[in-house]
């Protein structure tokens, strides 16, 4: 099919056959899994795993590539095309077991973050395997005290197995992205290390470390307005992660951040 990628919804096209198969061959799936695929554009990904699984469930918000697919396979009964923005969408109402739910996409570079976060809210699938920007790949599975290490490596890797699979050059794109992108594979962990209260207050926490991640982690702690925890607390808090009050966030490690967020919430 012809169609004028729009900038506005962040379209770049995966044309390179091998690497759509490499993808596919990523995800894994076979003929009793369940697949969702947020963004299937143009079916670059989607005609290789059709008669391959289970059940497979689309998401796209084009209007004209969202109605290609439904003419193309809404009259199968193992497909179901859904018109609308992931970050919108029930998707677990539309899975038959959201937690064993294996997840792929090509996704747009400008809300890759949201995406990643929305993928990850309970329940959370068995696995996703993205197509993202390479520097969101660095930022994904940075070491601890890197520069690249943030919020994000530690948002998902508190809940989350994540691994660099490969790097796609920009030319295997039409039209071709101004960047290069990276394939990684997010694995939920099983069972959950944390209660969805430590969850929420995790996320609290890494939010305010990473707005101040110049500042020591006793003023922090102390000081930003969505903590203003007392000393005591603090104490407890670093004690319970291994840290030091003058350490800085990029200092502490996902489970130290899941240590203190536990702490602070009990």
């Amino acid at each position: 099919m012809r169609h004028r990628a729009k900038r506005s919804l962040g379209q770049n096209f995966l044309v390179d056959p091998n690497l759509q198969h490499k993808i596919v061959d990523a995800v894994g799936a076979g003929g009793d899994d369940e697949v969702l695929e947020i963004g299937p554009g143009k079916g670059a990904l989607t005609r290789h795993m059709v008669d391959r699984v289970g059940r497979l469930v689309l998401v796209e918000l084009d209007d004209r590539l969202a109605e290609h697919l439904a003419a193309r396979y809404g009259q199968r009964g193992d497909v179901e095309v859904i018109h609308g923005d992931v970050l919108e969408v029930d998707l677990p109402s539309h899975l038959r077991e959201p937690a064993e739910t294996l997840v792929v996409g090509n996704i747009p570079y400008n809300i890759t973050t949201p995406i990643i976060f929305k993928l990850l809210e309970r329940p959370r699938p068995a696995s996703i395997v993205l197509m993202v920007q390479d520097e969101v790949a660095d930022r994904v599975v940075a070491p601890v005290g890197s520069k690249a290490y943030g919020s994000l490596s530690v948002g998902v890797r508190s809940v989350a197995k994540a691994e660099r699979l490969f790097k796609v050059g920009r030319g295997a794109f039409r039209p071709v992205p101004g960047v290069d992108s990276a394939v990684i594979r997010i694995t939920p962990f099983r069972p959950e290390r944390i209660d969805l209260d430590e969850e929420t207050a995790l996320r609290r926490l890494v939010r305010a470390a990473f707005q101040w991640r110049r500042k020591q982690l006793r003023k922090i702690l102390r000081d930003h307005p969505d903590l203003g925890i007392g000393q005591e607390g603090i104490k407890d808090a670093l004690e319970a992660a291994g840290v030091q009050p003058t350490d800085r966030p990029e200092r502490v490690d996902p489970e130290g951040f899941v240590a203190m967020a536990r702490s602070l919430y009990q």
